[in-house]
């Protein structure tokens, strides 16, 4: 926050005599959130009923994938937003004025590389020549390589099909692609409807994570909001791990998906908010060198300029 503006805040609490937290609602501060059906943010923090009494107005905005929450964030129409890791280094990298203020982590079985159920693949050396879907630059991508990386195959092992993840959901029970490495709630749904099974997961070959990322300039204008709003979201977090099967029914209902991958989905999803610590930090630059490395990202990016390390402590209530 910019000294002026914390000056200016703090003092309007001192003449209303009350809290900071109140100060805020004098201001009318009005934040405004990106989400995702996989991060489902709005939905955690209303079952849990962590915004209660929040002491400004939030504006939740709903997307179908990564790129128009950048989009909203470059734009300005978004304060935060709730992105993958590539999708929010491919940001940065542009020059947007953005920072990385926290991530959020989930069972690394919940990114996956699928096959359908009778495929004879047991390993992606079976997946020699064959059709594998992917989306540039994300998690569908860098599993992919990461995957053939460990088994010491080259990239172009595998022939890649680049589609949407809604695109390729249709393709896979279809026959027309032989592999589908995706994240939730799709994995969930393939399993569930048409037994598609789990070749290749994340669990050590990528870190996964995702990110919470902010403007610069809702960072100087809302930081006291957006740190607020940070920890009531860590709460929700930890409510949904308490209540899994309730939540999900609850999640089933405002995403229209059928209860039983719901209750797949979130029984084994995991997820957690936490700030952008040393290991964080670390996974964030492998993963950019990784992006420059497969040609995804143009140039080196140094990660450490595009992390806000101010709201650590919004963690830690």
């Amino acid at each position: 926050m910019k000294l002026s503006h914390l000056i200016r805040v703090t003092l309007a609490g001192l003449f209303l005599g009350t809290p900071l937290a109140q100060a805020i609602a004098a201001e009318q501060v009005t934040l405004r959130i990106g989400d995702q059906n996989y991060y489902n943010v709005r939905a955690s923090l209303e079952a849990s009923g962590a915004l209660k009494d929040a002491p400004y107005k939030v504006e939740f905005k709903h997307f179908q994938s990564a790129a128009p929450v950048a989009e909203g964030l470059e734009a300005g129409g978004l304060d935060i937003g709730f992105l993958g890791d590539s999708g929010f280094l491919f940001l940065a990298a542009k020059g947007a004025p953005v920072k990385l203020i926290g991530v959020s982590r989930q069972n690394l079985d919940t990114i996956a590389l699928l096959v359908p159920k009778d495929s004879p693949a047991k390993t992606i050396a079976d997946l020699k020549g064959k059709k594998v879907a992917y989306w540039p630059g994300a998690w569908s991508q860098q599993l992919t390589l990461r995957a053939l990386d460990k088994a010491g195959l080259p990239h172009d092992y595998v022939e890649f099909v680049k589609l949407m993840p809604i695109d390729a959901a249709a393709a896979l029970p279809q026959g027309s692609i032989d592999a589908f490495p995706v994240w939730e709630p799709y994995i969930s749904q393939q399993i569930v409807f048409s037994g598609a099974r789990k070749l290749v997961t994340a669990q050590g070959l990528m870190p996964g994570l995702s990110s919470i990322a902010a403007r610069n300039d809702s960072i100087d204008s809302k930081h006291a909001a957006i740190e607020d709003f940070l920890g009531r979201l860590q709460k929700a977090r930890a409510w949904v791990g308490e209540h899994k099967e309730a939540y999900a029914d609850l999640w089933a209902k405002k995403a229209n998906l059928d209860q039983s991958v719901s209750r797949h989905w979130i029984g084994q999803a995991d997820m957690s908010v936490g700030p952008v610590d040393a290991q964080a930090a670390k996974d964030y630059q492998d993963t950019a060198d990784f992006l420059v490395q497969t040609g995804t990202l143009p140039k080196p990016l140094d990660t450490r300029a595009i992390i806000d390390t101010s709201f650590d402590g919004a963690f830690s209530q």
